[in-house]
């Protein structure tokens, strides 16, 4: 069984954890925000061109089939 501590107890281990935790500054959270929206829009344009290579290609077959 697992042990039960009062709510004031996990109040206190709560601050406790809360009190370990290393928050970002503002600059890494910016160049991190940077750096996700350039990968996104990198990820965007490769599926697009891979997008526009596919259905170039099977429009081409198609158009070879249909003669």
């Amino acid at each position: 069984m697992m042990a039960r501590t009062n709510p004031v107890q996990f109040a206190q281990q709560t601050r406790a954890e809360i009190a370990k935790v290393v928050w970002p500054t503002r600059r890494e959270v910016i160049l991190t925000t940077v750096m996700i929206f350039i990968l996104a829009a990198v990820a965007a344009l490769f599926f697009s061109l891979v997008d526009l290579g596919i259905r170039s290609g099977l429009q081409a077959v198609l158009e070879g089939l249909a003669g």
